[in-house]
C-alpha cells in the first residue's frame, strides 16, 4: 500500500449528493457595481509628476445629490441668480464671480426680474465711488441711445464727462447770463391753437398744475420762526387765477403768452378788479391783507434768492440731441443750502416741463444730486420729488436720485410728520438701490429701512469700505455684491473728484 495518501477521491459532499442528500449552501450576495470615481485615485504623497505634489484629505468625504433649488440651502454663497448681461457693464459681482450689467428700463420690461420701476438710489459715505459709479453709468448707457440730464450740478463733478463728449455745461448763477424760467410752457405749449376746447383743458391742468406745485413749495420753503408760510387752498386759488390771467388762458386766448415769477408777484401786490372778483374778495383791501404772507414770501425771493437766476424768461438753448446736459449751481454754494435746494426746486420744475412731451424712444437719465436740499424746503418740495419718482414709469426716464446717508431723510422734517413719511418712502420708489461703504450705525439704520441681513450690513461696513467702487446692489430683492471696474481714461479724467485735494498737497 502506498504511503502517500490519494488526493483523487470523492468528498463528503460529493458522497452524499451522489446518493441524494445534497449539503446546504451558503448564499452568496451579488456584486454591487460602483459608480465611476469622480476624481482618478492619488498616491497620499500626490502624483509622480514635476509640480503636482500635494496631500490629499485622509478624512472621508461625504457625498450628497440634490435639486438646483435645494443647493443654495448648503451653498448659500450665490444669493441670487445672476443678472442678465444686458445694458451697461458695471464692473465685477463678486458672489457669481461674474460680470455685472445694469438696465434699469429692461429690467422693468423682464417679468422674471422682481423689480417695477427704473429708478435708482445711491447713498454712501463721501469717497466710496458713488459719483464715479454714477458717472460710469451714464457714460456707457450713452452707448444705448440714452440721454443724461443733469438737474443741478452743485460741485461741478460732471464739467469733465460734459466736456469729454463735446458738451458744454450750462453754469447758472447770480452775475452769470443764464436764466431759466421755471413757468416756461414748455413743449406743451406747441400746436396750442389747434386743439379743440377738450383737449386745450387737459393741457392747461397739467400746465398750471406743475406751476402751482413749484409756487406751493417756493412759498413753503420761507419760515415762519420754524413754521412754513402756509399756503392753503385759498392761496393756491389766487396763484391759479393770477397764472391763468397772466397767460391770457382767462380770456381764451389760443396764443398764450410766457409769464415769470416777478409779473406774478407784481401782479398779486397790484391786483386788478378782475382778479379780486375772481377770487371772491370784497374787496382790494380785504386781498391785500388775506394775501400778505404769500406776497411777502415771493417779494423775498424776487429780491434775493430768484434775483438773477430765476427771474426772467429762459435765455438759453438746450440741446436736446446732445448725449448730455449739466445745469451747474457750484456758483451758489455761498449762499447756503436753502438756497441751492430752492433752485434745485426751480430746476426740477423746469426740467419735467420739458420732458412732458418726449417722443417716443428718447430715454433720460435724470441725475437728482444733493436730493436732501430740496426736501428740506419742507413738505410741498417733498411731494414734488415723490411725484417725479412715481411717473418715471410712464415717462421712461430713469429717475437717479443721490445720497449721503438715510438720516438725510430723517432731517427733512419733524419725526412723525407727513413730509417725513412721505420721504422715507423715496426709498420704495426706487426698486434699485446701490448701497456703498457706511459706518456701522449707519449701516445699521439702512438695515432697518430696507431689511438688510447681517451678512450685508457686514459687506456695507466692511468691504465696501476696502476700495472705492463697491457697493451692495439691492434690485428689487435680488442682492449683488458688485465693484465698479474703471478704464484709466475714466478713472483720471472723468470720474476722479479729488484735484483740489490733490493739488493742495
Amino acid at each position: 500500500m502506498s504511503r502517500h495518501l490519494r488526493l483523487d477521491g470523492r468528498g463528503v459532499g460529493r458522497l452524499l449528493a451522489d446518493f441524494g442528500h445534497p449539503l446546504p449552501t451558503v448564499p452568496t450576495t451579488p456584486a454591487v457595481e460602483r459608480e465611476p470615481r469622480l476624481f482618478p485615485p492619488t498616491p497620499r504623497h500626490g502624483p509622480r509628476r514635476p509640480d503636482r505634489g500635494w496631500s490629499p484629505a485622509s478624512a472621508p468625504v461625504s457625498v450628497w445629490r440634490m435639486t438646483s433649488d435645494q443647493a443654495p440651502v448648503l451653498w448659500p454663497f450665490v444669493t441670487s441668480p445672476a443678472i442678465p448681461p444686458r445694458g451697461a457693464q458695471i464692473g465685477i459681482d463678486y458672489l457669481s464671480r461674474s460680470s455685472f450689467h445694469v438696465d434699469p428700463n429692461g429690467w422693468v420690461l423682464d417679468e422674471t426680474i422682481p423689480v417695477s420701476n427704473p429708478n435708482m438710489i445711491t447713498f454712501g459715505k463721501p469717497g466710496m465711488g458713488k459719483s464715479a459709479t454714477v458717472k460710469a453709468f451714464l457714460l456707457r448707457m450713452l452707448g444705448f441711445g440714452y440721454k443724461a440730464l443733469i438737474l443741478g450740478d452743485v460741485k461741478d463733478e460732471y464739467e469733465p464727462l460734459c466736456r469729454a463728449v463735446g458738451v458744454t455745461p450750462i453754469a447758472i448763477g447770480q452775475g452769470l447770463t443764464a436764466r431759466i424760467n421755471p413757468l416756461e410752457f414748455g413743449p406743451l405749449k406747441l400746436g396750442w391753437e389747434h386743439l379743440d376746447p377738450a383737449q386745450a383743458q387737459e393741457r392747461a391742468k397739467v400746465v398750471f398744475a406743475r406751476w402751482t406745485t413749484l409756487i406751493r413749495g417756493l412759498v413753503g420753503s420761507q419760515k415762519i420762526g420754524t413754521l412754513p408760510v402756509p399756503f392753503g387752498p385759498s392761496e393756491e386759488v389766487v396763484v391759479d387765477a393770477a397764472l391763468k390771467m397772466l397767460t391770457g388762458y382767462t380770456d381764451g386766448h389760443t396764443h398764450l403768452a410766457e409769464t415769470t415769477i416777478p409779473t406774478l408777484w407784481r401782479l398779486l401786490d397790484e391786483p386788478p378788479d378782475q382778479l379780486i372778483d375772481v377770487c371772491r374778495y370784497a374787496s382790494q383791501r380785504h386781498f391785500l391783507d388775506s394775501t400778505r404772507l404769500l406776497r411777502d414770501a415771493l417779494g423775498k425771493m424776487v429780491s434775493g434768492t430768484l434775483k438773477g437766476l430765476f427771474d426772467d424768461h429762459t435765455s438759453i438753448a438746450l440741446d436736446w440731441a446732445a448725449p448730455i446736459q449739466s445745469l451747474s449751481l457750484s456758483r451758489l454754494e455761498g449762499l447756503g443750502d436753502e438756497a441751492t435746494g430752492m433752485a434745485l426746486l426751480c430746476l426740477n420744475s423746469w426740467g419735467r416741463a420739458m420732458r412732458e412731451t418726449a417722443a417716443p424712444g428718447d430715454l433720460r437719465i435724470v441725475v437728482r444730486d444733493e436730493v436732501w436740499k430740496i426736501m428740506r424746503l419742507g413738505l410741498d418740495a417733498v411731494k414734488s420729488l415723490d411725484a417725479d419718482l412715481r411717473l418715471s414709469r410712464r415717462d421712461g426716464d430713469i429717475q437717479y436720485a443721490i445720497g449721503h446717508k438715510p438720516t438725510d431723510l430723517d432731517s427733512v422734517a419733524d419725526a412723525g410728520s407727513q413730509a417725513a413719511q412721505i420721504a422715507k418712502d423715496l426709498l420704495h420708489l426706487a426698486d434699485t438701490k446701490i448701497l456703498h461703504g457706511q459706518d456701522a450705525a449707519v449701516a445699521h439704520h439702512l438695515a432697518e429701512l430696507l431689511d438688510l441681513s447681517d451678512i450685508e450690513v457686514d459687506w456695507i461696513t466692511d468691504w465696501c469700505r476696502q476700495a472705492p467702487g463697491r457697493a451692495v446692489w439691492k434690485v428689487g430683492e435680488w442682492v449683488y455684491k458688485v465693484e465698479t471696474i474703471l478704464h484709466p481714461l475714466e478713472r483720471r479724467h472723468l470720474t476722479f473728484t479729488s484735484q483740489k485735494l490733490l493739488g493742495a498737497r
